[in-house]
């Protein structure tokens, strides 16, 4: 369907009404909701008027309301003053018809323009997440770059930006001469081929304990570092075996997650443009000696040193990401380049992001790293453990078979109950990590994650589900959603329950903007709640399916808008929308 904006951004509209009466500009008005929604839709309050006017703000919030009512636009129906705001009711009638012709008329795109319509076509945005390091299981810890990852990368594209979705391997450094070694001495290519990411995993762990009584093999593992730097043909292609590995195991947990990445590249692609990137940090000045490493001074920024090369003239995690970051800009003349990992390494991006400020690269600032907190169990006897990793396909497997639970228990003669607990699953997994500010740590409880009830990803799903069945019973009875030039009999929708569903469809734009704007996915997985509550409570107080024509035809578009909202809401969660549960 074609986009649609809203006919009137109706915060927008206030703010140039308020302004014609202020001394204020448009962009310097705030519209706020009302804690209370019997008090108004919208508000102003007038403190900040107060010094400029020589007034109380509840006598400028009386004075303001009386000239706002004497000049209001159809689609305002009050002003009223309640102490120093200003409250503002809208014409339901006129909202309800506007609301729900976006709606209808973008279907799933509704919002994709957010509230500005900026063109953002052609401004290219890179975001770089999950990035697991090779040789080693996919575990819970990489989870919230996956998700949250890719959800940026959903919610840009939704926004018309032009997005580069990468996956950076970790697949350079001291870890691989270890695996090498352990490799060489202990491995066989035939055992390794069966055993995949679990046999080297074994190897690396048996590396560790062997050097505690036999530190020489730290040595023969660093030299493996150098001799790869320096191009050695054997290390270099068992390196890309391993790569090959593990990316057999990744591929597949990434398609059970319904992800994809437009780039998949190692550290070990930038192993050739390191040597480049020392010697322009050297000469700009900013390189330092210290004890034969070499390091650029950050004291000034009140951050430690940035250590860009070891003694033995080794690259570090700092190299190879200012590396790939010069490479990156130089290959797509980024607006922006998204880094997402755990809060943890927030010091090692602010300091080589401020080496590549250093350096004199304008475009440094559009680097972001987007930290987020760690996922925590309630129960550890939930999954078995392979030292303290969790792996993540285990966490998928319990959650799946948790939904199956439910689906069995709820609606057994559901067609395809085995593809809908794998979303709901899945969904319930991913929902849970994202209902919190990233930035928290998050607890994950099954019982609570895969409640067809409550905050969680299954009761948004559940509501989507409970759309279409109303939907698919009144095309089955013959009486389906059929409006003529998008015209419905809007009084039909003003009542109070309706209206909740009304208002949160109208804010869902400006939430994926938001959402965007400050890299926070659970402003969308909170709204959607929202709508899901607002609608079961519409869905409960009304009977949709009555024989009032325009009344059935006004109840079935607000049900398919509402369907149209959490099928994209959920969509650029990365979750999936079952037609039935």
């Amino acid at each position: 369907m074609a986009r649609m904006r809203i006919k009137l951004n109706y915060k927008q509209e206030l703010s140039k009404i308020l302004a014609q009466f202020t001394e204020l500009q448009p962009e310097e008005i705030t519209i706020e909701t009302p804690p209370d929604k019997q008090l108004g839709d919208m508000a102003f309050p007038c403190f900040r008027l107060a010094k400029a006017w020589k007034k109380a703000p509840p006598i400028i919030a009386k004075e303001l309301a009386e000239k706002i009512l004497n000049n209001r636009p159809n689609w305002l129906s009050g002003a009223t003053a309640e102490g120093p705001y200003i409250n503002f009711h809208l014409e339901r009638t006129v909202f309800t018809a506007d609301i729900i012709n976006a709606v209808l008329l973008a279907g799933e795109k509704y919002g994709s323009q957010g509230v500005r319509a900026n063109n953002n076509s052609n401004r290219k945005i890179l975001v770089e997440y999950s990035s697991p390091n090779i040789a080693k299981q996919f575990h819970v810890g990489h989870l919230g770059s996956t998700i949250i990852g890719r959800f940026l990368d959903n919610v840009y594209r939704f926004l018309g930006y032009d997005v580069i979705s990468i996956n950076h391997l970790g697949d350079w450094g001291t870890q691989f001469g270890k695996l090498i070694t352990a490799y060489l001495k202990w491995g066989s290519r035939e055992e390794i081929e069966k055993t995949e990411i679990e046999g080297l995993t074994k190897l690396y762990v048996r590396f560790h304990k062997e050097a505690k009584d036999n530190p020489s093999l730290d040595d023969e593992a660093r030299s493996w570092v150098v001799k790869m730097q320096d191009g050695d043909k054997e290390g270099l292609e068992i390196l890309k075996w391993f790569v090959e590995l593990s990316m057999r195991e990744y591929e597949r947990l990434y398609k059970r997650m319904d992800i994809s990445f437009d780039l998949i590249r190692g550290e070990s692609f930038f192993s050739d443009k390191m040597d480049a990137v020392a010697e322009s940090i050297s000469n700009k000045g900013l390189l330092k000696d210290s004890d034969g490493a070499k390091i650029v001074d950050l004291e000034e920024y009140n951050m430690p040193p940035c250590l860009i090369l070891r003694s033995d003239g080794g690259t570090l995690y700092p190299t190879r990401d200012i590396a790939a970051a010069i490479h990156r800009y130089e290959e797509y003349k980024f607006e922006k380049c998204l880094y997402v990992t755990g809060n943890e390494q927030a010091l090692h991006f602010a300091q080589w992001m401020k080496v590549v400020e250093l350096m004199g690269n304008t475009w440094a600032s559009g680097l972001v790293h987007i930290p987020y907190g760690m996922l925590l169990f309630k129960d550890g006897k939930i999954s078995t453990r392979e030292g303290n990793v969790i792996k993540i396909e285990e966490l998928m497997d319990n959650a799946v078979a948790k939904a199956l639970e439910l689906i069995e228990e709820k609606n057994p003669t559901l067609a395809n109950k085995i593809e809908v607990s794998e979303q709901v699953g899945i969904g319930a997994m991913i929902f849970n990590r994202l209902y919190n500010s990233r930035m928290k740590d998050s607890m994950f409880d099954f019982d609570r994650a895969i409640s067809f009830e409550g905050e969680t990803g299954p009761y948004v799903q559940y509501t989507h589900a409970r759309a279409c069945s109303v939907l698919g019973k009144a095309k089955t009875q013959g009486q389906g959603l059929e409006l003529v030039d998008n015209n419905i009999h809007a009084e039909s929708l003003i009542d109070d329950k309706s209206f909740d569903v009304l208002r949160l469809l109208y804010d869902y734009p400006a939430i994926v903007e938001e959402s965007a704007e400050k890299y926070e996915p659970f402003l969308v997985s909170r709204h959607l709640i929202a709508v899901a509550q607002a609608f079961n409570a519409f869905y409960h107080e009304h009977i949709i399916l009555v024989d009032d024509q325009d009344l059935r035809q006004a109840r079935l578009a607000l049900t398919e808008a509402v369907r149209y909202v959490l099928k994209s809401g959920l969509s650029l969660l990365g979750i999936k929308a079952p037609v039935a549960m």
